[in-house]
């Protein structure tokens, strides 16, 4: 967007920072490609919302202090570092605001902005990424991360909703877990009935004023309108509908975001990562006015 280049948070309100890693990645990978096309695409970005005349740039210091450092050939150890480097980004006092990655990046970042309590989560995904293993027990994908959440405690889960979820299923009681720990998962039929204002009002009830975390996956977009992904779903959300959404979260007492699994390798014009910069900047406007307001 613009902003300069720092290489620590100290000073600033919100950080953006990419995490340039897909280890987790269970088909297509090329998530790690993401962080860098999304900075490519988000130079587009002006300075005022066009709908809520926002500009972050004044309500907010805000910098981009570059991407975590991550192993790209050992998984457990990169989850360490993505861990260790949000906790700095946390330390110095700003509020974080990750390009992905795939969506196992959110595991460590969560790790670090929930280490004193549990958050509540507004995730809007194609798929609710809460089944317990891949490949004969592999624990650590990105179709795994909310439910380590959920088990390390990071998350409360009567505090988090999915929205947007669809697609086939490994098996008939695929969601039955999250739904047993109190998940509300709001299918993508549900979100066609009902709309953006009414799913969000009960978004942020769900959520209530409590430290919530938002987690925007890009395939919860049609891939008609975001094709670079690791997982495309058919029947997605418009690109107009996701920025209603993420326009509705203002009142969130947001503690952290991410926008994640832009895969530029199976982008189109680069329009997934312009999709995804955008939703980086719906997001922005809606922290930076949080920060203001708090202020």
């Amino acid at each position: 967007m613009r902003l300069p280049l720092l290489t620590s948070a100290k000073g600033l309100d919100i950080a953006l920072v990419g995490i340039p890693w897909d280890g987790g990645t269970t088909n297509r990978a090329g998530a790690r490609h993401g962080p860098r096309e999304l900075r490519n695409q988000s130079s587009l970005m002006r300075r005022v919302h066009h709908v809520s005349k926002i500009e972050p740039f004044k309500l907010a210091n805000i910098a981009d202090v570059g991407d975590l450092t991550v192993n790209p050939i050992d998984l457990m150890l990169a989850l360490k570092q993505m861990e260790d480097g949000m906790a700095a980004i946390l330390e110095a006092g700003a509020l974080p605001l990750v390009g992905g990655g795939d969506h196992l990046t959110t595991l460590p970042v969560l790790r670090a902005v929930a280490k004193s309590r549990p958050v509540g989560l507004i995730h809007f995904d194609a798929h609710s990424d809460t089944n317990d293993s891949y490949f004969g027990g592999q624990r650590f994908t990105h179709g795994t991360p909310f439910r380590r959440a959920i088990e390390e405690g990071l998350l409360d889960p009567k505090r988090m909703v999915q929205i947007g979820i669809r697609s086939s299923l490994y098996s008939a009681d695929e969601h039955d877990w999250a739904k047993e720990q109190g998940v509300r998962i709001i299918y993508m039929e549900e979100f066609t009935r009902r709309g953006p204002e009414d799913v969000m009002a009960e978004a942020r009830a769900i959520a209530g004023d409590g430290a919530t975390y938002v987690s925007f996956d890009i395939d919860s977009i049609d891939p008609s309108m975001a094709p670079g992904t690791g997982t495309p779903e058919i029947g997605g959300f418009l690109t107009r509908e996701a920025q209603a959404m993420v326009r509705l979260l203002e009142g969130v007492n947001i503690v952290g975001a991410d926008v994640v699994e832009v895969a530029p390798p199976f982008d189109v014009g680069g329009m997934t990562a312009i999709a995804g910069a955008t939703m980086m900047f719906e997001l922005l406007c809606i922290m930076a006015k949080l920060v203001a307001d708090k202020r």
